[in-house]
This record gives C-alpha cells, sequence and structure tokens, in this order.
C-alpha cells in the first residue's frame, strides 16, 4: 500500500450529490493541507467528480464505497488513483490489483484479516470503527496481527482523533467532518478549507 495517500494522516471521505462541486472542493482540500479525497459510490455524482478531481494536480483522489468490480472500472476510467471498500470482497480486491492501485478494503474480524492477508494486503479500512470497538479494538487486533496496518473511518472526529492516530498501526484516519455535506451543498468551501487546516494541525500534533 502506497503511503502518499495517508501523508497527513487523514483521509477526508466525500459525498458529492452534484459533479459541479467536485473541482471547488478539490482546491479547497488542498488550499487547508489534505490534498486527498476519497469520493464515495453512494451518489450517482460519483464517477463525473472522481473525474473532475482527478484532474486537479497535486490532488490524489480514490472512489469509496466501491462494492463490486465493475465499479472499480468506473472509478479506474475516472482516474482514481486507489480503492476503498467497506468489506472484503475478493474480485474487487483483484481487479484493483490487475490495475496496479492500491486498493483498502474493510476488514473487522480476525478472519477477515487474514483472508487479507492471504490477498497480499498489508492494510485495511477498519470500518465501522465506532462500531467494532474503536481504538481498543484495533489495539488488540495489532497484537496477533503485527504486519497489519489499519485505518479507521466511521465515528473518527478530532474528540478522538487521538486515540487512534497514537497507535503504531493506524498510518490514517477516514472522516468526513472536515468536508460536511451541507457546506458543500451551500458552497461554503472556505470553510471546508479552515476544517481541514484545523484537521491537519490537529492529527500533526499527535505523536505514536
Amino acid at each position: 500500500m502506497s503511503d502518499e495517500m495517508f501523508s497527513a494522516r487523514i483521509v477526508p471521505v466525500v459525498v458529492l450529490h452534484d459533479a459541479k462541486d467536485a473541482e471547488p472542493l478539490g482546491r479547497a482540500l488542498i488550499a487547508g493541507g489534505l490534498p486527498v479525497a476519497e469520493v464515495t459510490f453512494r451518489t450517482a455524482a460519483a464517477v463525473e467528480s472522481i473525474r473532475a478531481m482527478s484532474a486537479i494536480e497535486g490532488l490524489i483522489v480514490g472512489a469509496g464505497t466501491v462494492l463490486n468490480p465493475a465499479q472499480v472500472e468506473q472509478a479506474l476510467e475516472a482516474g482514481a488513483s486507489f480503492i476503498v471498500s467497506p468489506g472484503l470482497r475478493r474480485d474487487v480486491v483483484f481487479a484493483a490489483q490487475a490495475a496496479g492501485i492500491p486498493v483498502l478494503p474493510g476488514a473487522v474480524t480476525p478472519s477477515e484479516i487474514m483472508a487479507a492477508q492471504e490477498l497480499g494486503l498489508d492494510t485495511v479500512k477498519f470500518f465501522p470503527a465506532n462500531v467494532y470497538g474503536g481504538a481498543g479494538a484495533i489495539k488488540a487486533l495489532s497484537a496477533p496481527f503485527g504486519g497489519m496496518r489499519f485505518v479507521p473511518t466511521g465515528g473518527v472526529s478530532v474528540s478522538n482523533l487521538s486515540d487512534y492516530l497514537s497507535l503504531g498501526c493506524v498510518p490514517a484516519v477516514g472522516g468526513s467532518w472536515m468536508v460536511p455535506v451541507d457546506a458543500i451543498r451551500e458552497g461554503a468551501f472556505a470553510q471546508v478549507s479552515e476544517l481541514c487546516a484545523g484537521a491537519v494541525a490537529a492529527a500533526a500534533a499527535i505523536g505514536k
């Protein structure tokens, strides 16, 4: 797994309902010091949003909530540079690996983590983190799976950021608090930049 997408230790999880918001959002992320985005396949605007954001120089754009190989192909065609899935499907992993791009499938149980290892993966998404035990669960899982890294998503916020990023097996977290849907819909991109800058500063202040 390439660490370029984890350089700021936070991956914004973006839900876009209108592709026209994609470019200004991407520029707002860069302005806030967080030049990465996981654009979820939860809306019909996902593919065109990925296409628009991938065209922005310096922005790393991936596709999230990818559920099947067809969506992997759509994401790749639109310019996505990494794939994130809420669960572990071998055909999704294989499709991303065949394309030579990083893939981050969801894995929260020992069996799922072992299945990910079998597929040659060393990093998984831990989702939804707040439901499956949070930082305590990740710390416990890291004992038998010493070479595995976890990217918790779901319920992550400024208030519990330190709990996760202080763990050596957590290279980054996924979160949406710095990219609120309402702010995007209202065109409040300066607010998004401010939230991103605050998130980056908070993450930088946390040691491992």
